[in-house]
């Protein structure tokens, strides 16, 4: 955003108006706004997300595979394509063949005949997956206790767990979900707070959580009690809710605007975000990282070059207070949706439980 120019701050506050308008919607925090004014936001938002998809061909691809009926959307395929606007050396039919090829080595392991329930079925893709065999090349996949956070876009690619073994709680579960699919297994995606878990369909149609980082069944509850998930987060459906398909890519563009906050303009990430939120405006990473853009163009356009706040000229400081406002809105939409900022403590109690595993690990020598 070039924000030198008035249209600039006319455009931030049709896409924050449209976007915060939506929330208030979604969250029921509010009255919806006139109808009329809210068809003039969205045409807004359309030219503007046209406008960025000539100048962004990952927003052009995005568009595509979002614009799919839900039953034309290959998550694999979808997920390599996402991958390789991250890393351009990712080999897209390789990294296919390689799916298809583990799907085929655990369906093997199947039981003959249709009447496997899929409990069976469930269990033995979790243990072609943990445990060592020709099924998986004799190389088990595990979490990766060295790199717990995923730091690094890269490391929560598909592509890289397939080579490595070495997962996180992003490439595991979408690998475990799109194993499910290929194999005759509903199963879907789903979002907590800094974590995405698996969830599988039994025959009697409940659903079933897979912890994919340890291989388990864990419940709505426990998941609500350790990640501190708020009743207002559940009721939004920002959290725990069995996700669509074209959510399910929303989770993977989630590693892409990680992507993009370090290595794209600011305003590639509002273009990008802009394309998550008006596919889902209860996409809580969409608004966090909506909000890290306008606070790098504040970084860019005036903290970087006078300083501190108090340094920049009077002339400025309207165009200023629109990038400040709209940082802020960011934050207080996700929060809306039941969002809480993660503490100091539990992140450290985290890693506390990452070294203790380590070290059990370490004296058991597995």
């Amino acid at each position: 955003m070039d924000v030198e120019k008035p249209w600039s701050t006319v455009r931030g506050w049709a896409v924050v108006g449209l976007l915060a308008a939506c929330a208030a919607v979604n969250a029921q925090s509010g009255p919806p706004a006139d109808a009329h004014e809210q068809a003039a936001l969205r045409a807004q938002v359309q030219a503007d997300l046209a406008s960025r998809a000539k100048r962004d061909p990952n927003l052009a691809t995005l568009n595509r595979l979002l614009a799919q009926p839900e039953t034309a959307i290959d998550l694999a395929r979808a997920e390599v394509t996402i991958e390789a606007m991250i890393d351009p050396k990712v080999n897209q039919p390789a990294t296919l063949r390689a799916l298809d090829n583990l799907a085929q080595a655990i369906r093997a392991r199947f039981p003959q005949g249709d009447a496997t329930d899929n409990e069976v079925k469930i269990g033995l893709l979790l243990n072609s997956l943990q445990v060592a065999g020709p099924w998986n090349g004799n190389r088990p996949f595990r979490y990766d206790l060295d790199n717990p956070m995923g730091e690094d876009p890269k490391d929560k690619l598909l592509s890289t767990y397939l080579t490595t073994r070495k997962g996180n709680c992003v490439s595991m579960p979408v690998l475990l979900v799109v194993l499910s699919q290929k194999l005759g297994i509903e199963a879907t995606l789903v979002s907590a707070p800094a974590h995405v878990f698996a969830r599988v369909r039994r025959d009697d149609g409940s659903w079933l959580n897979i912890e994919a980082t340890s291989f388990g069944t864990v419940s709505d509850a426990h998941y609500q009690q350790d990640l501190a998930i708020t009743p207002r987060a559940i009721q939004s459906g920002a959290y725990l809710r069995s996700l669509t398909k074209q959510q399910e890519i929303l989770v993977m563009v989630d590693t892409l605007e990680q992507y993009y906050r370090h290595h794209r303009a600011p305003d590639d990430l509002l273009g990008l975000t802009l394309r998550v939120l008006t596919t889902d405006m209860t996409n809580v990473s969409g608004w966090l990282w909506r909000g890290e853009a306008y606070a790098a163009l504040i970084d860019e356009k005036f903290l970087h070059k006078y300083g501190s706040v108090d340094a920049i000229p009077p002339e400025l400081h309207d165009q200023y207070a629109v990038l400040h406002t709209n940082n802020i809105d960011m934050f207080r939409s996700a929060e809306a949706l039941g969002w809480v900022e993660e503490t100091a403590e539990h992140k450290a109690d985290y890693l506390r439980s990452i070294q203790q595993v380590k070290a059990q690990q370490a004296r058991t020598g597995r």
